[in-house]
């Protein structure tokens, strides 16, 4: 299933060739060696660019924003063939001209994504195109599997949730998905609603409008996207919004709201294009859900909670069915609970509306009490890896292989290139002296080209790097203006235990994340360079390498893992650091190095600058997948409480690896794979989660909006914030309930004082069912379960009463968990955690 994708789009590209006519053929039928399919990328802009720019001029407001209900298809398709068409014999001119006379097969224009061409041609025919001024880059294509890319398959949703959906050609239909972000590009193909034959209608329930500005002009909502406006009055009232960088409007000038949008719900299927290379196919999780965006975050100063619950309120009275927020604030909320900050309490509003909200941990871990999102009708999610990496190496002339990073082809096969330092190929003009930083390659006026050409040049990689002082990017480009062979990049012994995400390069290149290789490296060069005894000038330089290149991916990592970044609970209840009795994260998600779509303007990541799709890591990821199955969860269960669905994605999630052992957390920030353990329920909530388990869950624990205000109620000193929050006066609930009464689908305890009986109502959605209960119980407790058997009808509820008896003392959290196990295969898991345990009094009379 996973390579389906790739076969497909070379028939297709195949077929699209031969139709247009791009068969040329020598007329004396000869051939010019061994042919290959090269990804051809030009210089000049796609049509989408030159597109945008002709909406932006001719939609012009001198006053105010209009704002138009818009939910047709774009009225500029017309407009848009034309351009694609001129686009495409703009190449087929360049072909004929620079391959003249020669036999060569056209494959496809790309002229949305990029400027660029598929073409099947010698790989003499292909340096004659690599030559011309007119294009950028051109590179070896080759087969891939779907690489979110590939989170869909790891999830196991073509095999699973999909099918159960239809197929994805309606996974998440009628269901709408708000997302509170920095925005969207609304020209990504992720975003198109002409993909697809069948009918799109907009849900009946969506009341939102879509803002026209000149850069969000008409025409840019559709069927997929039937929402967008902006919220800045708390930023512009400050006076920090800069209108020419943040976009008073709801376009992406940042990139982080355009792809958690497109994990989501992105179409199926669009073609993930980098710095020329293919990487697969990307996919959002409900590919049939429509995106509605309220953009509250700008790229220059982040956001201001006014402006969140400003989007989040609007979102709610749109009829938004899903709220994804990637974002977290910048400190834990002061007052007498974390709970009653703006956000959560606008969030709460959500619920009580029947939206599900979702929301990132937080990127503050792996410290304990590291969450950034407290309440418990918020479903916050934590994130993991999956298997899938891209791995690259360098191999010396000793025989030495060292391993790094980088998105990048590799040099000819077995052909070993001269390395030489940039430090080392200075002008007479430059010195380190004059530029401590000259090693980090950022500007080639400052090397003899007549050094560097055909070598692979080295470069430093320093925490200017880490800060964006200097870029890959800039190293590349001056390495292709000195005709370098390729770039190989040691880290500075400054930078300790930085984690690298894979870089894309355009040329053939590699980074070594790791010092301690890096000196070996450099061992090897400097050993290697001969001298002369009298001036010490060098003479000839000796250590040789060949690149292996990082494009492919490989699919053989352990996964899941929870990651170092990802927050960690438990639960902070207030200021003062006190732990709360409800469990965060309550679940973790694909969240590490995830490929989606990017803003043509995007300028959060300086490396994928100018392109479609990045690759990211964050609980900002992991979230959107959640948000995205939980379209999945109401398309099937239309009825469901946002509790319930909370339930159904908690009680089904996995607690086992790809290998069958035990989730793993990573410890530390330095050298995260060889500090981990088992990951315990503040690491990763109830699990990994189960895409396809949690579409029938057997089981649910239900709760609603005069549950979570009667634990609100609860909470010493509470009413007069209550009532300020929400309008509602505590009186008006007879009783109050503490976090652990909560009819969550777990259980946290975070002082337990001798003994304690919590009880958990359950509800089945499924047909009628016998369940046996396990358990196991955390260190230094005993539990007990009744009933320990029951049989439950088909929306019939049961009520189980769980007996915690502490046997030690202790203030070190213990886990245990309890499971029912149904005759027809539903197996309901039950997180247990006992942070203080107090089992006798150790206070004694005198």
């Amino acid at each position: 299933m996973e390579g389906m994708y790739s076969v497909y789009l070379v028939v297709m590209v195949l077929s699209l060739g031969v139709l247009a006519g791009t068969l040329c053929q020598v007329e004396d039928g000869s051939d010019n060696g061994t042919t290959a399919v090269y990804i051809v990328t030009l210089k000049q802009a796609p049509a989408s660019h030159y597109y945008g720019k002709l909406r932006k001029n001719t939609n012009v407001f001198k006053h105010g924003v209009p704002r138009n209900r818009n939910h047709n298809p774009r009225n500029d398709s017309r407009s848009n063939q034309s351009s694609s068409s001129y686009i495409a014999r703009v190449h087929d001119s360049l072909l004929r001209r620079v391959l003249r006379g020669e036999k060569y097969l056209k494959l496809y224009s790309y002229h949305y994504l990029i400027n660029g061409f598929a073409v099947l041609v010698t790989p003499e025919q292909a340096n004659k195109l690599s030559r011309r001024k007119e294009v950028a880059n051109v590179a070896l294509d080759f087969s891939v599997r779907t690489a979110t890319t590939h989170t869909p398959q790891f999830l196991g949703l073509p095999q699973g949730a999909w099918p159960k959906a239809g197929g994805y050609e309606t996974a998440g239909e009628g269901i709408v998905i708000g997302f509170i972000d920095t925005g969207i590009d609304p020209s990504h193909p992720s975003f198109s609603d002409d993909s697809s034959l069948n009918s799109y209608p907009v849900p009946s329930h969506f009341s939102g409008i879509c803002e026209v500005t000149r850069d969000f002009p008409s025409g840019s909502c559709n069927r997929k996207l039937i929402g967008a406006r902006h919220f800045a009055a708390s930023a512009i009232t400050r006076g920090i919004f800069n209108s020419s960088q943040d976009y008073a409007s709801p376009f992406d000038g940042d990139g982080h709201g355009t792809h958690t949008a497109s994990v989501a719900a992105g179409n199926h299927g669009i073609p993930v294009i980098v710095s020329g290379h293919h990487f697969g196919n990307a996919s959002g999780m409900a590919p049939r859900a429509h995106v509605a965006v309220y953009k509250a975050l700008y790229k220059s100063f982040g956001g201001f909670a006014a402006d969140v619950v400003a989007a989040i309120d609007q979102a709610a009275q749109d009829g938004v069915d899903v709220l994804s927020l990637s974002i977290t604030p910048n400190r834990r909320p002061p007052g007498i609970a974390t709970f009653f900050n703006p956000i959560d309490m606008a969030l709460l509003s959500a619920v009580k509306a029947g939206i599900f909200a979702v929301q990132a941990a937080g990127n503050t871990g792996p410290s304990p009490k590291s969450m950034s999102s407290f309440s418990p009708w918020i479903f916050t999610v934590g994130a993991a890896s999956h298997d899938r990496a891209y791995s690259n190496s360098v191999i010396l002339g000793n025989n030495v292989t060292i391993h790094g990073v980088g998105l990048a082809p590799g040099t000819h096969k077995n052909t070993m290139l001269t390395l030489i330092s940039a430090l080392h190929a200075l002008t007479n003009e430059t010195t380190v002296a004059t530029d401590m930083y000259v090693g980090e390659c950022q500007d080639s006026r400052n090397f003899n080209r007549d050094l560097v050409k055909g070598n692979l040049l080295i470069c430093s990689y320093s925490i200017r790097f880490v800060l964006g002082l200097s870029t890959i990017k800039q190293a590349i480009a001056t390495a292709k203006n000195l005709s370098a062979a390729g770039v190989v990049f040691y880290m500075d012994p400054f930078v300790i235990g930085f984690q690298l995400n894979p870089i894309p390069m355009r040329v053939p290149g590699i980074i070594i994340p790791s010092p301690d290789d890096s000196k070996v490296l450099l061992q090897y060069y400097n050993s290697s360079l001969e001298r002369n005894e009298t001036t010490k000038q060098i003479t000839r330089f000796g250590s040789v390498a060949r690149i292996l290149g990082g494009l492919k991916a490989n699919y053989s990592n352990s996964a899941p893992k929870v990651m170092f970044y990802s927050a960690r609970g438990p639960d902070p209840e207030d200021s003062f650091l006190n732990n709360a009795d409800i469990l965060k994260p309550n679940l973790v998600a694909p969240g590490n190095l995830i490929w989606a779509a990017w803003s043509s303007l995007g300028t959060d990541s300086v490396e994928f600058q100018g392109e479609n799709f990045a690759m990211m890591s964050g609980t900002s990821m992991a979230a959107p997948h959640i948000a995205g199955l939980a379209a999945l969860i109401k398309q099937k269960f239309p009825s469901f409480s946002p509790a319930a669905i909370a339930s159904a994605l908690s009680t089904t999630a996995s607690l086992y690896d790809n290998n069958g052992g035990p989730i793993m957390a990573q410890r530390a920030y330095s050298n995260p794979d060889i500090n981990q353990s088992p990951a315990t329920p503040f690491d990763m909530g109830s699990g990994f989660v189960n895409a396809t388990g949690a579409l029938d869950p057997g089981l649910i624990f239900e709760s609603r909006y005069d549950d979570y205000m009667s634990f609100l109620c609860g909470i010493n000193g509470s009413s007069p914030v209550v009532l300020n929050y929400t309008g509602q006066n505590c009186l008006s609930y007879n009783s109050t309930i503490n976090g652990i009464d909560l009819n969550l689908p777990s259980i946290t305890i975070a002082k337990l004082y001798q003994s304690k009986t919590v009880q958990r109502s359950v509800t089945n959605i499924a047909g009628e069912e016998t369940y046996r209960v396990g358990w196991s119980a955390p260190y230094g407790v005993t539990i007990k379960v009744e009933p320990t058997r029951f049989c439950i009808a088909s929306g019939e509820r049961k009520v189980l009463s769980v007996f915690v008896d502490g046997k030690m003392n202790s203030s070190t959290a213990s886990y245990g968990r309890i499971g029912l196990f149904g005759d027809q295969g539903h197996v309901v898991n039950i997180p247990l955690s006992v942070i203080v345990k107090v089992a006798y009094n150790t206070t004694t009379n005198v």
